[in-house]
């Protein structure tokens, strides 16, 4: 029997991605997809298929209060999240019953293999988005030599740091240069830094080469 599956995000392109991928697979079958939340709660609701793979920000309803409305109906879908982000949405997003999450710049036979673990009844996740529950410790914790910084923001920084680019802390990191570049712009931002000098000076002060 194949394992019924209902898109949900807000970009086209990933939409259209996720469909012609999935559809490949000789188990899976894509019953139906949506360009935001609402119109995707209406048809996980009417479809009920086995997985709902969603994106968390979308208009009209983001993917948390699809996941909330999921809840209250007790709906037997299981969720599997397909998410850019990497903060607290996405702690939330399992505290509501998600039971997979992939990051989108993780490589793609990744959501696949989410899929199917879910369905057999497991759970799946990044272990990018492990680290989450730690990391909200952390910035919260005065103690904490990091600071304000996440987990994954603090190794991007050490690279950078240690003097590698941000395609080479990328290609360390297994994450896109463009992701890396971001991080490390959140760096510069939370700790009002104005370049690598900076950064060097704060990672050797706080002993965290």
């Amino acid at each position: 029997m194949s394992i019924r599956i209902v898109v949900v995000d807000d970009h086209p392109v990933t939409v259209d991605g996720l469909v012609q991928l999935l559809s490949r697979e000789p188990d899976f079958e894509v019953v139906g997809f949506a360009g935001n939340g609402l119109e995707g709660f209406n048809a996980i609701r009417r479809l009920v298929p086995d997985i709902a793979v969603l994106d968390l920000r979308m208009p009209e309803m983001d993917g948390l209060a699809v996941l909330r409305e999921m809840q209250k109906l007790k709906l037997p879908t299981r969720p599997v999240v397909f998410t850019a982000l990497e903060d607290e949405d996405v702690l939330e997003a399992l505290y509501l019953g998600a039971q997979g999450v992939v990051l989108k710049d993780m490589a793609a036979r990744f959501i696949v293999q989410c899929i199917r673990t879910v369905h057999a009844g497991g759970k799946w996740v990044e272990r990018d988005v492990a680290s989450l529950g730690i990391e909200k410790l952390i910035r919260r914790d005065p103690r904490t030599s990091a600071g304000p910084l996440t987990q994954r923001e603090l190794e991007v920084a050490r690279l950078i740091g240690r003097g590698l680019s941000s395609k080479a802390a990328a290609a360390e990191l297994n994450i896109t240069e463009g992701t890396a570049k971001l991080h490390l712009h959140h760096v510069y931002e939370k700790l009002n830094l104005r370049g690598r000098v900076d950064l060097v000076h704060y990672l050797r002060k706080r002993g965290l080469e």
